[in-house]
């Protein structure tokens, strides 16, 4: 499981560890991960053309070390300092000791000093343009907004040039706690994060920003709380959570999902979502609503009924909405169940807060970004800008688990805790029908006995993977990836 941590808290493990090591250690440490995976990108060092973009915080002085490695092996390092005055003085010292040069970045960079010459911008800009690598150490994990002016102006010739750009820790200009960006930022090839993942590079729209990212170990993992801010499952931590009937096992035993969803408009949410539970784990699936003939028609397997919820038999949870319409009172009916309720699409939208709010039993929301928007009275825009706090917000309001889905789906849960990031799914998801697919995915391991948070992070981390074997570089419908989640579940188990 891949885990990531507030600043606040990265920073006192840091002041932990540093207080048991000699001076300067850890920055060394994280120098040497960064050498070495800049020395990998370039794969010849020798000969190469660095360009490092200092500012004066930290991760200025890690570029600084770093660069002195690179240069030590032959490669020409040129540090721009966007405030020489500040920059870090043993790292300085170190690259000009290895051969390596600096100039100040510009008229905003304030005085040279003895350190580093002043360079006009062309002479800045040119080092750039013919660069094979760029190193971003502008900014820190705790700085918030765009990247200013000076700063915003370098990174636009690193766009123009064919360099490849690592950044240090994350890309500048990114906030590291939440994932937003606010203004102009540094768009990395690679990131070389240290002692733990930094939530901003897990989460759009920041991810974007940030390229591949390697971690490297500095030390920091004793001095970590056990609870992170964010985690992403693997493939071993979800094959944990899947369901595996055993020899006595009956389709009741081994659940029975409901699904209350279609209308005359919209049969084939119903078909989609039956179609997700289908391959979900439950032993059972029965359906309840207006289109019954269309889904026994594709799955008679199906229990069908049109008695409504109440009548339907027992189940062991509830998916309702996809493809409702305007149902309300099945809605209504679906949420005075006592059993874990999942509720979609057009469910969202009619479903009573203070219902949902006063169930004794789970509930598991799953809004994109505009329904989410819709139920917080926000702009589409905002929550995509700012997916955690929205997932959070949209949790404590509705005191349910919500799964907001998206390029990095999140999972928060009410009670607080840790919130699971999912990205193992493709652009080629993004067609209709595929939320219901999940809907019924998550339902039926919601009715197998997982909890809410875990069905939703399996079910999303399943529906990820078969949205990649279905497209597999091309358009996929949402049915193809219903029957991909085999192939899925059992590449997790295997």
């Amino acid at each position: 499981m891949r885990t990531a941590y507030s600043v606040e808290t990265v920073r006192a493990a840091e002041r932990a560890l540093m207080a048991r090591l000699p001076e300067g250690a850890l920055m060394q440490r994280a120098a040497a991960g960064l050498a070495a995976a800049c020395a990998e990108l370039l794969g010849r060092v020798y000969g190469s053309r660095v360009v490092l973009l200092v500012g004066s915080g930290d991760n200025g002085g890690d570029a600084l070390y770093a660069g002195a490695r690179l240069a030590r092996r032959g490669a020409g390092v040129t540090a721009v300092l966007l405030a020489p005055e500040r920059a870090h003085a043993g790292g300085l010292a170190a690259l000009l000791r290895a051969g390596g040069r600096a100039v100040a970045s510009g008229a905003d960079a304030g005085p040279a000093g003895g350190a580093a010459a002043a360079a006009g911008v062309g002479v800045v800009e040119e080092a750039i343009l013919r660069a094979d690598l760029v190193v971003d150490g502008i900014v820190g994990i705790g700085g918030k907004g765009g990247l200013r002016p000076a700063a915003a102006q370098l990174v636009a010739s690193v766009a123009e040039s064919r360099a490849a750009v690592v950044a240090v820790d994350l890309p500048s200009g990114v906030d590291a706690d939440t994932g937003e960006v606010r203004g102009d930022a540094v768009r990395a090839d690679l990131t070389v994060t240290f002692g733990t993942h930094k939530p901003g590079l897990l989460i759009d729209p920041a991810r974007e920003y940030a390229g591949s990212v390697r971690l490297v170990d500095i030390g920091l993992g004793a001095e970590l709380p056990a609870e992170p801010e964010l985690e992403a499952l693997q493939h071993a931590d979800v094959a944990r959570l899947l369901p595996v009937p055993g020899a006595e096992s009956d389709k009741y035993r081994r659940g029975v999902v409901g699904i209350a969803a279609g209308s005359a408009r919209y049969p084939g949410a119903a078909v989609l979502a039956v179609s997700g539970a289908l391959r979900g784990g439950a032993g059972a699936v029965r359906y309840v609503g207006p289109a019954g003939d269309a889904v026994i028609s594709r799955f008679p397997e199906t229990l069908v009924s049109d008695k409504g919820p109440k009548q339907a038999g027992r189940v062991q949870a509830w998916v309702v909405g996809p493809g409702a319409g305007d149902d309300a009172a099945t809605v209504a009916e679906v949420l005075a169940a006592d059993v874990p309720v999942l509720i979609d699409a057009d469910g969202l939208r009619l479903a009573d807060r203070d219902a949902v709010r006063g169930r004794a039993a789970p509930t598991l929301m799953t809004p994109h970004a505009g329904e989410a928007a819709a139920l917080l009275g926000v702009a589409r825009e905002e929550v995509e800008g700012a997916r955690l706090v929205s997932a959070r917000e949209l949790a404590a309001r509705y005191d349910a688990t919500v799964l907001l889905k998206g390029s990095t789906t999140l999972v928060a849960d009410a009670r607080g805790g840790a919130v699971r990031v999912n990205a193992t799914g493709t652009p080629w998801l993004a067609t209709a029908g595929s939320g219901d697919v999940l809907s019924g995915l998550a339902g039926s391991l919601l009715a197998s006995g997982l909890s809410a948070p875990d069905a939703g992070s399996a079910a999303a981390y399943l529906h990820g993977l078969a949205g990649r074997f279905a497209a597999d570089g091309a358009p996929a419908g949402a049915h193809d990836v219903a029957e991909a989640v085999p192939a899925a579940w059992r590449d997790v188990r295997d």
